[in-house]
C-alpha cells in the first residue's frame, strides 16, 4: 500500500499544478457557480475529466516512450523538466494584478477574463441556468482546446516512464491527478456560491503563482539526478 503514495502524492501535486492557475476557466467557473451552483459543479467536472483524460493518455504513453528512449533517460529527464519549467516561467510572467483579456488555457488556466462593461440602461434578467450535462460538455470543449495541459502531462509522464510502469502505480498517479482536480475546481464552485466574484487582483496572482510554482517545483525533481556527459 505504501509504494501506492508516492504516484499518488506525484498525481495530487501535478492535478494541482494544473488546476490552480486562476485564469479564464476559473473566473467562468465562479460566474457559473453565482447562478447556479449545481450548474456549476457539472462544470466543474468537466474540467476535472480533461485534465484526468490527458494525465491518463500521457500515463499510457509516457512508459513506452521511457522504455525506448532508455540509454538517454536522463537526458529525456532533462529535457521533460526543461518544458515545464518553460511552462512555469511563462505563467509566471503573466502573473501580475491586472490580468490581461480572455486567453487559452495553460497548464492550469491562463489569466482572467475581460469585466464586462457596466450596462447604462435597465439590467436585463439573468439568463436560466444551463442543464448541467450541457454544462458538463460545454466546459470538457473550452478546456480540451488548448493542448498545453496535454504537453504538461506528457512531459511529466515521460520523465517517470519507469516508476510509473506498474498499472498500480499508474492507476495511483492517476487518482491522484483527477482527485486533485476535482477537489479544487468544486472549491471554486463553493467560493463562487458564497462569494460570487468577488475576487481580489491579489488574490488571483497569488493562486496563479502557487500553481506555477508548483509546476517548477515538479520540474526540479524529475531533473535530478542530472545526465553525466562521461
Amino acid at each position: 500500500m505504501t509504494e501506492l503514495l508516492s504516484p499518488t502524492l506525484g498525481g495530487a501535486v501535478a492535478g494541482l499544478g494544473v488546476a490552480m492557475p486562476m485564469g479564464a476557466m476559473s473566473v467562468l467557473l465562479l460566474q457559473e457557480a453565482m447562478r447556479h451552483r449545481r450548474t456549476a459543479a457539472a462544470a466543474a467536472a468537466g474540467i476535472a475529466a480533461v485534465d484526468l483524460a490527458y494525465a491518463g493518455l500521457a500515463t499510457a504513453l509516457g512508459p513506452w516512450v521511457a522504455s525506448h528512449v532508455s540509454p538517454i533517460e536522463a537526458w529525456v529527464r532533462l529535457a521533460s523538466a526543461a518544458i515545464l519549467l518553460t511552462i512555469a516561467a511563462h505563467g509566471l510572467t503573466k502573473s501580475n494584478p491586472a490580468p490581461p483579456a480572455f486567453e487559452e488555457r495553460g497548464p492550469g488556466r491562463s489569466p482572467g477574463t475581460p469585466t464586462p462593461p457596466t450596462p447604462s440602461g435597465p439590467a436585463e434578467p439573468p439568463a436560466p441556468p444551463a442543464q448541467p450535462a450541457k454544462a458538463f460538455a460545454r466546459y470538457v470543449g473550452l478546456t480540451a482546446l488548448n493542448p498545453t495541459t496535454a504537453l504538461y502531462f506528457a512531459a511529466l509522464t515521460t520523465a517517470q516512464g519507469a516508476s510509473l510502469g506498474t498499472g498500480a502505480a499508474g492507476a495511483a498517479f492517476l487518482f491522484g491527478v483527477g482527485a486533485a482536480s476535482l477537489l479544487w475546481q468544486q472549491t471554486l464552485v463553493a467560493v463562487g456560491a458564497l462569494a460570487g466574484t468577488r475576487i481580489s487582483d491579489t488574490t488571483r496572482v497569488w493562486t496563479f503563482r502557487l500553481g506555477y510554482g508548483l509546476v517548477a517545483a515538479y520540474a526540479l525533481k524529475i531533473a535530478f539526478p542530472l545526465p553525466t556527459l562521461g
